[in-house]
């Protein structure tokens, strides 16, 4: 079993997924603490604006500091990376591929056989489970498919080899 995971079918792009390089993406989940905890989807940029806005304010006031904890936040980041459980929406990816505009399902090919297919606007509430306690999902993965409202968290789809999108 490989673990690249390919995005084919009815897209503009065709590409190729690779759970290894997750764990350093920004934009993973904290499995431990996501279905335990209200999420409030925020705009990415606006985000990034608010934040950069609010440090570019603090410099012209005070001057540039670096922070004391810097070292402190950097292991305990290191850490978690080594011992958490971690996903990844499906959402991100599909922006990318661009799936066409007749595209009406996505189906998640399984190394059995026992492939799952859902409306194409489903994909947005898809997590891709990549680790579990710091460690890749190598017998029965790369990934796992949690739905966002966790309602299979006991049972994701496993075995997923690919995507299809028709």
């Amino acid at each position: 079993m490989g673990s690249i995971i390919p995005i084919t079918g009815n897209v503009k792009f065709k590409i190729t997924l690779d759970p290894g390089v997750w764990i350093f993406d920004d934009r993973k989940l904290d499995l431990d603490t996501y279905f335990t905890e209200n999420h409030v989807e925020i705009d990415e940029m606006e985000e990034y604006k608010r934040v950069t806005g609010k440090h570019w304010s603090r410099e012209i006031m005070e001057g540039s500091t670096f922070p004391p904890t810097l070292k402190t936040e950097k292991k305990y980041e290191k850490t978690k990376m080594l011992t958490g459980t971690f996903g990844i929406l499906l959402e991100h990816f599909l922006k990318n591929a661009e799936p066409s505009e007749d595209a009406t399902t996505i189906t998640l090919v399984t190394t059995n056989g026992d492939n799952h297919t859902y409306p194409l606007e489903q994909a947005k509430f898809f997590i891709f489970k990549f680790s579990q306690v710091g460690k890749p999902l190598r017998d029965d993965g790369p990934i796992h498919v949690l739905f966002k409202d966790g309602s299979n968290i006991e049972n994701p789809l496993r075995n997923i080899e690919g995507i299809r999108i028709d």
